[in-house]
């Protein structure tokens, strides 16, 4: 295999944190979102965050081989001290379909190629889904699990992230499910571009999980810790239905345990980015950011 991973935990840490081994590691939390700023100056971008108090972001638009506008992204951003957390790739690289397929697949390596062009912290998709839209019986098959370890190095061996990482989101329903499924993911991937993505709401998949999140999230984040790039911030509600059915909430009007999610992920070195999601206006956003600061502040959290 290419690029092997050696995986003592010092090397582990160090590459996920994109630190050189030996050099101090920061610790504490880069809070993120979307921002309703309509200008595509990058400038004006990265001052946004920071009047919202937001040290980490998507990446805005840009394509890899733009590189004038990549490099004024990259600057602009820096200048302002805010992480580019993520740039988005989510598609379907399991689409039933051969051309659409190939076509999804080009598309995340483009955006993975930007990723490492604009130093974002990440590449983040899904594994996808063997149906052509939804789940499929067998997205959580051994099958499944091949197609994605071969789809996961297909990409890194492409593109050779050196500054970025590609990684891929827990769902509910297909691989990796769960932080076990992931840490066996990793390790078959073995390729030093590959990181973790954490979105904890996205393992929650039954009452116990949601009954005992922060027992989940402490779990995900003892296993995956090390490798973890990027997290998502999203909240959880149970619906009143005979079947468990899971909403997506404002966070603070759930049931997702901040106090757990933002103490355990402060441990880990590098500043790791925590971007707010799924959300509808502005104003739910703020929302959101003035209840996970107020968490933050009530467990001696910092967002730096």
């Amino acid at each position: 295999m290419k690029d092997h991973v050696n995986f003592s935990r010092r090397t582990l840490v160090a590459g996920a944190a994109g630190l050189a081994i030996g050099a101090p590691a920061p610790r504490g939390i880069h809070l993120g979102g979307p921002i309703f700023l309509k200008s595509d100056d990058p400038r004006d971008l990265a001052r946004e965050h920071r009047r919202l108090g937001y040290t980490a972001a998507l990446c805005p638009r840009a394509k890899a081989s733009d590189t004038e506008r990549v490099r004024a992204i990259e600057q602009a951003f820096a200048a302002e001290g805010v992480v580019i957390a993520e740039v988005g790739a989510w598609t379907n690289l399991l689409d039933p379909d051969a051309e659409k397929r190939r076509a999804n697949q080009r598309f995340v390596a483009e955006r993975l190629s930007l990723a490492e062009a604009v130093g974002a912290r990440c590449c983040v998709s899904t594994a996808g889904t063997f149906a052509t839209k939804g789940p499929h019986p067998d997205d959580l098959s051994q099958r499944h699990f091949d197609a994605t370890v071969e789809n996961c190095r297909r990409l890194i061996d492409e593109v050779k992230p050196k500054r970025t990482r590609y990684v891929i989101e827990m769902m509910a329903w297909s691989v990796p499910d769960s932080p076990e499924a992931y840490v066996k993911l990793f390790r078959a991937v073995d390729r030093k571009g590959f990181g973790v993505h954490l979105d904890p709401a996205n393992g929650i998949n039954r009452a116990e999980r949601y009954y005992h999140n922060g027992e989940f999230i402490a779990e995900c984040i003892r296993q995956l810790g090390q490798w973890i790039v990027s997290c998502h911030a999203k909240d959880l509600e149970m619906q009143a239905e005979p079947n468990i059915h899971l909403q997506e909430v404002v966070p603070g009007r759930g049931q997702v345990d901040y106090r757990v999610y933002l103490r355990t992920l402060a441990k880990l070195p590098g500043g790791t980015p925590l971007l707010i999601e799924h959300l509808k206006t502005a104003e739910e956003y703020e929302e959101g950011a003035r209840y996970l600061r107020r968490i933050a502040a009530e467990v001696g959290v910092d967002f730096v």
